[in-house]
């Protein structure tokens, strides 16, 4: 029993809703009267999250099954989606998860619609695959309050560019691992672990293979590989496991969920949600997660002869040591906190090449983003890396395509003509929900930055154009 039961939960997991994994358009309310209230919602949600073993086998995948099935992606069928975001759908497939009322196909329909009327039929309203304003807001309500139960949170790691969404109540113990990030219970009990590598280091098939015998006391219960990603579950000695991965553009990236076997009916009723936020590719940016690292990488960019270094803020809060490689030792003498901006300087170096501050650059939607990557990023090296991205509003950076950007904050912006336009600050914040309001990564501008400097008396370059010169990497030791 307790095998079946376990199979079931980890077809949903990686079976039943690998779509919403990926950006998908909203779904458009009908004018139907729902009768159930958020608080009966509640009390539903949490009796179906208990009974989740119950789910139709149907759902269940066979061993070998065609990946067709297993990682197919779901598209709408409904005509008229466009009057609702890509974010509030999500949200909405998410707390259809938590409801237990996603279950898969019914017959070859949508998953979402199904899903839908499995709600409506609990909420004894009328069947339609299309939710009432009322309805979805009882909805979501339940939803809120799995959230708070779990500690709920929707991130971007800078480590692999993933984003995902985390228990933290679970997961307090956050620290890097060999190709990712490890989220982990303070005894271990339960774990999430990210990773990305290069296809040239490993095809996705050899690391198939490699991820059913490594470590030897795996147990494969469910496998599958396809052209573009696989997934693999089943008992790992005392604890069970899982692990997604997906390959695009020449890399894999994935993440391992593990957890002890007693740990099963605690760690259930969140798994599909995890998998309904998970993204490995995103084409929204969500805030970063905060990685509390006792050694940090950044950027810095040297702004007078005289050794003056500006940094983002949250980089160095903390740090009883800043080092800017190939100068020495730094002093913090001044910050913004408001704006963000940190003021450094180091004594005795020389041959400096400050950037320059004097012309304000034409404002360009297009921009490029000039910094040294986490020494993991470059197997250690210290080698300028650019990325392309775009202004937005509000002084946000739209990244043009998911890369990690692990040690990337501090580093310059440039608009199309290689003007500095100012630097870049990541920023980590706690958010439930899959469309952040607040933009992950923003643009100090120059004038901000030549008015914090100028507050200071520091004595700027009125020449020089090469902005890369004067970026370095800075190295945040905390405690």
């Amino acid at each position: 029993m307790d095998l079946i039961r376990s199979t079931i939960l980890l077809a949903i997991l990686f079976g039943a809703v690998p779509a919403l994994a990926q950006e998908s358009s909203g779904m458009v309310p009908a004018p139907v009267q729902a009768t159930e209230k958020p608080a009966d919602v509640v009390r539903h949600a949490a009796k179906r999250r208990v009974n989740a073993h119950r789910i139709e086998t149907a759902t269940v995948p066979a061993k070998g099954a065609a990946l067709s099935t297993e990682l197919a992606r779901a598209e709408p069928t409904e005509t008229g989606n466009s009057e609702i975001s890509a974010g509030e759908r999500l949200r909405i497939q998410s707390a259809l998860l938590w409801s237990g009322d996603y279950t898969g196909s019914l017959g070859g329909e949508d998953p979402f619609r199904s899903a839908v009327k499995n709600f409506q039929k609990r909420a004894k309203s009328r069947i339609t695959g299309v939710l009432s304003a009322v309805e979805r807001a009882n909805l979501l309500a339940a939803a809120k309050s799995h959230e708070d139960e779990f500690g709920w949170t929707i991130v971007t790691d800078p480590s692999t560019g993933v984003r995902l969404g985390l228990p933290l109540k679970f997961l307090p113990q956050v620290r890097d691992a060999a190709r990712g990030t490890r989220w982990s219970a303070t005894h271990g009990e339960v774990q999430v672990e990210t990773f990305r590598l290069k296809s040239s280091e490993l095809r996705l098939a050899a690391l198939f293979e490699q991820e059913k015998t490594q470590p030897s006391n795996r147990k494969i219960e469910n496998s599958a590989l396809r052209d573009d990603g696989f997934y693999i579950s089943g008992v790992q000695g005392l604890k069970k496991f899982s692990v997604r991965a997906y390959a695009r553009d020449g890399e894999i990236r994935g993440f391992t969920l593990l957890f002890d076997q007693m740990m099963e009916t605690i760690v259930a009723p969140v798994t599909a949600p995890m998998v309904s936020a998970f993204s490995p590719f995103p084409e929204r940016s969500s805030p970063f997660a905060a990685l509390a690292k006792s050694v940090e990488y950044g950027n810095g960019l040297v702004v007078s002869a005289d050794g003056h270094i500006i940094t983002d803020l949250n980089l160095v809060s903390g740090c009883q040591v800043i080092v800017a490689a190939g100068l020495g030792n730094a002093d913090q003498i001044a910050e913004d906190r408001n704006n963000g901006l940190a003021l450094l300087k180091v004594y005795g170096a020389r041959n400096l090449a400050p950037l320059a501050l004097a012309s304000d650059p034409s404002r360009k939607e297009d921009v490029t983003l000039v910094g040294i990557p986490d020494p993991k990023e470059q197997n250690d090296a210290r080698k300028l890396t650019e990325i392309k991205a775009r202004l937005s509003g509000g002084n946000a950076i739209e990244l043009r395509r998911p890369v990690p950007m692990a040690g990337f904050s501090g580093a310059a912006a440039l608009d199309a003509q290689g003007k500095f336009l100012g630097m870049m600050q990541m920023r980590n914040f706690v958010v439930a929900s899959l469309e952040p309001a607040i933009p992950p990564v923003r643009l100090i501008n120059a004038e901000t930055i030549r008015g914090f400097l100028a507050a200071n008396n520091v004595a700027t370059t009125p020449q020089g154009d090469d902005v890369r010169a004067a970026v370095l990497r800075l190295i945040c030791v905390r405690q």
